[in-house]
């Protein structure tokens, strides 16, 4: 059986998955209780048998244990081994495979973590619920971010690149479209919720790298990564995203290898429909693609669900080893997956696969695969192989136990935050309060210094007023005669004015005396005489 995947027998003949064609993807489905789980257990850990590393959540939390060996003492042993026997699987032994628990909150396995960057607009508006315009908005802020050489690393710097965007919305909206500020509220109130939902412990660093879920151990086994989905299904959005966008980085990032002979890795993703559920046009056609592409690069992705029909009929195309547990035909909507179901087989003239659906009992299950050619077998109603390892959890002893030997211990559980776009612009922030603090206190003081200098020149006006008040007073002060001076001029009228009235009574007595005239006449000439001479001494 080396040469592919045993599932189980049908009639006595066994039912294999071939190798070669396992990355063509495939589907578990069945009702709650019809044995899903333990077939997923089973196929995974003969992937890993094969060398062919494998991924799978962990819903219930009861698949941890394929990492421990089953027991004879465990309650089911004896339907375990009878089962076993039944079909022809000889030796049936129980084994243990090598796993690395994963947990996005830490706590139940290693970190994982991925960058805002690196989720992208179109993951992220599924994840924050965004209508079309809002979706747009986002995309604006990441290609002015990438423009820019500023990292998206956390929700932080997301918060940040958003607050910078509605302080900036009239600019942005000139360059790139309608930016509003109403929008950027709406995408903010969205992230502070998922934030509540634990989600800022998935957007950080150290990012996940791919190339850890492709190991295989020392015994040439590959390694089966267990993802801890228990606490994340509460979060439906954040678990089918964050599984979206590992399928993305999974295209992205592993090359071309055509049809290897046996996958690279191989995907098992448990509640399939939430991927689904509400999903936009857009979203479900990136999803077809991923799955139809992906299959170049040597990756199969196996859906499990509980209805068929919640796949949608773009992506069950693509899935071409089927396993299909029981239906319950109890409601229109069960009677309709049910006649899906049948129709999506390659037929058996030897079943009535519409009746058979409803009639599987446990751990029985129809099976399909595709050959060596390509072709679908037809379909088998086969009773499934059980698994070797524990059916059920480990304890938490023994998952400290398993994480400490794993070989990604270290590497992912302490975070690092390096500078980003949250710390950039916060620092272009400070410095332009700054710079705007500095100018307001440049402003402030060139107003004091002009109102200074008017005081100053009103000061030196009013200093020069007194100056030439001064001058003038003191010119005016120097124009006057002295006391000295008005007494000698007062005294030189005195003299004067004696001397001439002297003069003039001499003359006038020499002219009356010369003359002969009457005192009378006498008198009067003299009078005359002295007037003028006194005036002349004046």
């Amino acid at each position: 059986m080396a040469d592919g995947i045993f599932l189980g027998a049908a009639g006595g003949q066994p039912q294999m998955l071939n190798l070669k064609r396992a990355n063509r993807h495939g589907l578990i489905a069945g009702a709650t209780g019809t044995g899903k789980t333990v077939t997923l257990q089973g196929i995974a850990e003969n992937f890993s048998a094969q060398g062919v590393p494998v991924f799978l959540s962990d819903v219930k939390g009861d698949l941890s244990g394929i990492s421990m060996p089953g027991s004879p003492t465990f309650k089911n042993a004896a339907i375990l081994e009878a089962r076993a026997k039944e079909i022809g699987l000889d030796p049936y032994v129980y084994s243990d495979n090598p796993a690395i628990f994963w947990d996005l909150y830490g706590q139940q396995g290693h970190p994982v973590r991925t960058t805002i960057s690196e989720m992208g607009p179109l993951l992220l508006s599924r994840l924050l619920g965004l209508n079309d315009t809002q979706e747009g908005v986002l995309t604006i802020a990441f290609r002015y971010a990438d423009e820019e050489g500023l990292l998206l690393l956390d929700l932080g710097d997301l918060q940040a690149m958003l607050a910078w965007c509605a302080e900036n919305a009239d600019t942005l909206s000139a360059r790139y479209g309608n930016v509003t500020k109403a929008s950027v509220g709406a995408i903010q109130r969205q992230l502070l919720s998922l934030d509540s939902q634990g989600g800022n412990m998935f957007f950080g660093e150290p990012a996940l790298d791919i190339h850890d879920f492709l190991k295989v151990d020392d015994k040439g086994r590959g390694t089966i990564n267990i993802l801890a989905a228990d606490r994340l299904m509460q979060s439906p959005k954040l678990y089918s995203t964050f599984l979206l966008w590992l399928l993305s980085e999974l295209f992205e990032i592993l090359p071309e290898v055509g049809d290897p002979e046996k996958p690279k890795l191989v995907f098992f993703f448990d509640e399939a429909h939430l991927l689904f559920d509400d999903a936009p046009k857009a979203l479900v056609d990136k999803i077809e693609q991923v799955v139809r592409l992906i299959r170049s690069k040597g990756v199969g992705v196996y859906f499990v669900t509980q209805n068929p029909i919640d796949i949608p009929e773009e992506v069950a195309g693509q899935l071409g080893n089927r396993v299909q547990h029981a239906l319950r035909a109890f409601t229109p909507r069960d009677q309709k997956a049910v006649k899906a179901a049948a129709e999506t087989f390659r037929a058996n003239p030897d079943i009535d696969v519409a009746t058979a659906i409803t009639e599987l009992k446990v751990g029985e299950a129809l099976v399909s695969v595709l050959q060596e050619d390509g072709s679908p077998s037809m379909v088998q109603r086969t009773l499934i192989a059980p698994p070797r390892s524990r059916l059920g959890p480990v304890d938490a002893k023994e998952r400290a136990i398993i994480q400490s030997i794993s070989p990604c211990s270290g590497k992912y559980d302490t975070p690092v935050d390096r500078e980003s776009a949250e710390e950039i612009l916060a620092a272009r922030g400070s410095a332009a309060a700054a710079a705007a603090q500095a100018a307001k206190a440049q402003a402030e003081a060139d107003k004091l210094a002009a109102q200074q200098a008017k005081v100053e020149a009103k000061a030196r006006a009013e200093e020069l007023r007194e100056q030439k008040r001064a001058e003038a007073a003191a010119a005016r002060e120097a124009a006057k005669p002295s006391a000295l001076d008005r007494a000698v001029q007062s005294a030189t009228r005195s003299a004067a004015s004696s001397i001439g009235r002297q003069v003039a009574n001499e003359l006038g007595k020499s002219i009356l005396g010369g003359g002969g005239k009457s005192s009378r006449g006498g008198g009067l000439v003299g009078g005359l005489v002295r007037g003028i001479l006194g005036g002349l001494f004046k």
